[in-house]
């Protein structure tokens, strides 16, 4: 943001009307200035200050929204050049090539594999958002095929075609899926543009080089286009990555607005064969890539690059957690076992789910510990005995069973002295370590 705390309290109303969710206009200019808050937050700016405040505090990096329904995401947006500055916000946007001379049959099958490639990781259903349509030299076809894409499946739409014609087609029967349209070069950047102005819809600018790009942007923004995505045009990997850090780095280091949108790379047109591919994707995850096309999506090369687009934009400053509280596994009744745990989300269905695996029916305990995991919780003191043993009073797990028996992890058997002292009358059993062994546990032990 370039605006401080303190200059965007001079243009706030200063009436500490508290409807903002804040106490006083300095605390929610202070918010505002470090990205915790937004302007619309405030019901009482004038309108001459909400002009200059967003124009201040828009991101560097415009976010743009990409597709429509269930898989629509965002791209761009982002602030800063490393995820531990603070974090990154809008996770790489993954596709897969059709070519459009495909049968449309073919077409139905492929989507539908496609779609099967879903995946539950930490309570999060982990899946690829867009298909790129690729024009294979027939208007009609190509528009044809684009309505069955937009009709018939959930995915996100790519429109990749060097014919103004072709695109005009396809844009006019897929415009309610919002697709992106690829791409406007010098030489088709006024009709390009008016398509996607006149559409509402991102448009792609493609350049040989990152001068030619700033050009091309310049031109379209001129026209009142808004939502633009940026391919510098290389296919060669060393000029690809410095050339994705160059862009990021005028954007959010030199406020470069030229360069100041997310961008798109092309995997599939880069190697022969997708395990290179999928190779070249992993690292354009991490280095800046807003949207990435591959030529096929397999589960074998999806999934660890779902991961990964997973792991890099979690915030690292704030762990996933689940709400503090009892969970009930599988319709356990007065005599089911009561197990305990931190609410760490990996930890919470890691164990869950092992549980789960048993199909002895249970209550599984929650403890807040700030996101840690069971040792670094019971090793910072926020899964220690006297916690345990006030949370099972106060959580009304007594009201559900008639036994008095608890089940901790193998990793805190040290706290289960202090457990029963807080807990009297209770029996404290100690956990496997692995909780890939809790379904034999509970088996032999409640069953």
């Amino acid at each position: 943001m370039g605006l401080t705390g303190i200059q965007i309290f001079k243009l706030l109303p200063k009436t500490n009307c508290k409807e903002c969710g804040v106490p006083t206009c300095l605390a929610f200019a202070m918010n505002l200035a470090s990205g915790k808050a937004e302007l619309d937050a405030c019901p009482y700016v004038s309108d001459e200050a909400r002009e200059q405040l967003s124009a201040a505090s828009a991101p560097p990096i415009r976010p743009i929204d990409v597709g429509a329904g269930s898989r629509a995401f965002k791209t761009g947006g982002e602030t800063v050049m490393f995820r531990h500055e603070k974090t990154f916000y809008n996770p790489t946007g993954l596709a897969a090539e059709i070519s459009s001379d495909m049968a449309s049959a073919d077409i139905a099958t492929k989507l539908k594999e496609w779609n099967a490639l879903q995946y539950e990781r930490v309570g999060l259903n982990l899946r690829p958002e867009l298909v790129a349509l690729k024009d294979a030299g027939d208007a009609d076809v190509f528009a044809s095929a684009a309505k069955q894409i937009a009709e018939e499946s959930e995915f996100g739409l790519i429109l990749m075609s060097d014919s103004v014609d072709a695109i005009k087609a396809a844009v006019e029967v897929s415009a309610f899926k919002k697709p992106i349209i690829y791409a406007a070069t010098a030489d088709t950047a006024d009709d390009m543009g008016s398509i996607a102005k006149d559409a509402g819809v991102p448009l792609v600018i493609k350049a040989d080089n990152i001068d030619d790009l700033i050009s091309l942007s310049d031109k379209l923004t001129s026209m009142g286009l808004k939502d633009l995505i940026l391919d510098s045009g290389t296919r060669e990997m060393k000029q690809l990555m410095e050339d994705q850090v160059a862009i990021r780095r005028a954007a959010l280091k030199d406020g470069n607005r030229s360069l100041g949108f997310p961008t798109i790379t092309f995997p599939c047109e880069m190697a022969s064969n997708l395990e290179v591919e999928t190779m070249i994707a992993a690292m354009l995850i991490g280095k800046y890539a807003g949207i990435i096309v591959l030529s096929d999506f397999q589960g074998e090369s999806i999934f660890p690059l779902l991961l990964e687009r997973l792991n890099i934009f979690t915030d690292p400053q704030r762990p996933m957690t689940v709400t503090q509280g009892i969970y009930e596994i599988g319709n356990p009744d007065e005599n089911s076992p009561v197990l305990i745990t931190t609410n760490f989300s990996l930890t919470y269905f890691i164990v869950s789910g092992e549980i789960e695996a048993s199909r002895v029916p249970s209550y599984l305990l929650i403890l807040d510990t700030e996101g840690l995991s069971v040792m670094t919780a019971w090793a910072a003191g926020k899964f220690a005995g006297d916690l345990v043993g006030s949370f099972v009073k106060k959580s009304g797990i007594v009201d559900k069973i008639k036994h008095k028996k608890l089940v901790i992890p193998g990793y805190s058997a040290g706290m289960s002295g202090e457990v029963e002292e807080e807990l009297p009358g209770w029996e404290i059993m100690i956990g496997p370590r692995d909780a890939s062994l809790l379904p034999k546990y509970l088996k032999d032990n409640f069953t």
